[in-house]
């Protein structure tokens, strides 16, 4: 067993020892953000089992965050979802491009050094892919974006409004973007 995994289970273990049984969250709301471990949304956003968070590289509007989002409001009854990106992304310091050739060359760790990307030993198999990893060009208005494009989503209910915010890495504050949160205002 490796030392991490020994860390997660003795955590879970203290973690279960206390948790009492949790009602489905009565707030109503859903988080889209960054997967980034320096952001934690339970507290910035002062959660305790009462909203519904999706994580992903970036925080970005994909079609499995779309999928989870229209779950969270057909099954499970969130009338409001906020889209939180965050100061110094490391979604902001690649390209598909970059990642791409990346993978190309090896599908192990890569580090960054002075800017650019290389592999890390141990160099692994290599791959070929198309695939989209959403990089962040500019923000905000990938942020503004991203709103943009789960607004016009033929899924997504005109009702339920949906709020930009930028989440800043140093303060700990989230500031709301307005032209993101107007592009999202439900009908």
């Amino acid at each position: 067993m490796s030392e991490i995994q020994k860390k997660i289970e003795a955590a879970n273990a203290a973690y279960a020892a206390r948790k009492k049984d949790a009602p489905h969250p009565a707030k109503k709301f859903a988080i889209l953000t960054c997967m980034d471990a320096r952001m934690d949304p339970v507290a910035f956003a002062g959660l305790s089992d009462d909203g519904y968070v999706i994580r992903n590289a970036g925080g970005r509007v994909t079609e499995d965050a779309v999928r989870s989002l229209v779950v969270s409001a057909k099954l499970l009854g969130t009338a409001e979802w906020y889209v939180i990106h965050h100061t110094e992304c490391g979604m902001s310091a690649i390209t598909n491009e970059t990642m791409r050739a990346l993978l190309r060359e090896s599908t192990g760790p890569s580090v960054n050094e002075g800017g650019s990307w290389r592999n890390a030993a141990p160099f692994l198999p290599g791959a070929e892919t198309d695939m989209d990893f959403c990089p962040i060009e500019a923000e905000p208005l990938c942020l503004i974006d991203d709103v943009k494009k789960l607004r016009a989503h033929p899924l997504v209910p005109k009702t339920i409004p949906i709020y930009g915010y930028m989440y800043d890495l140093r303060t700990g504050r989230l500031i709301e973007i307005a032209e993101a949160s107007a592009a999202g205002r439900a009908e």
